[in-house]
């Protein structure tokens, strides 16, 4: 595997497909997200890889302050931006009720995800899926945004269902601009 990681070594999503980079998903204000599992820029805990990488699959804690008032709706999106494919391979989506300012770890487990947290469709299944990274690909990012929105999102884009929408569907079907974004970017490698 780590052959194929060397040959794919300059092959990477980039940023642009990243979710914050969408104009619905443009907000004014600034989201502060923090975690007390790794600090912006610094490496993920071994616990929170995937299964493949040794991992637990153990969503990071999160926390943030700057919601607006009005906020609808936390739409929380996970993505790799250097995953060897033509746009960053998305590890969670999920919808958060307003009223939440953190989820501890382990809150976007497939099986028993934290009150208030509704998972969607990711890059494949549900739920939280940690880092797994080629190995010999070297380090990846990984971008936690976290998105204040006006409303509640109810369908996707093309009017599919929310739960069996792919989540490129649902960020298109997201109605307007957010009203306040942050972001979180963490690394791993194996």
């Amino acid at each position: 595997m780590a052959i194929l990681g060397t040959l794919l070594k300059n092959k990477r999503a980039g940023e642009t497909g990243l979710a914050w980079n969408q104009p619905t998903l443009a907000g004014p204000q600034t989201l502060t997200l923090t975690s007390a599992d790794f600090v912006h820029g610094g490496a993920l805990a071994p616990a929170q890889a995937g299964r493949k990488a040794g991992g637990g699959n153990v969503s990071p804690a999160l926390a943030w302050t700057g919601a607006p008032e009005g906020t609808g709706q936390l739409l929380l999106v996970i993505q790799d931006v250097d995953s060897p494919t033509s746009a960053p391979f998305v590890h969670c989506v999920a919808l958060l009720e307003p009223g939440l300012t953190a989820l501890p770890g382990g809150a976007l487990n497939a099986d028993s995800p934290a009150e208030g947290v509704r998972l969607l469709r990711s890059g494949m299944g549900r739920g939280y899926l940690g880092p797994e990274p080629i190995k010999g690909h070297g380090q990846h990012r990984y971008v936690f945004q976290l998105f204040a929105l006006p409303a509640a999102v109810t369908r996707a884009a093309g009017g599919a269902a929310l739960d069996s929408a792919r989540p490129k569907a649902v960020l298109e079907g997201v109605g307007g601009p957010s009203l306040a974004r942050g972001r979180l970017d963490g690394v791993y490698e194996r």
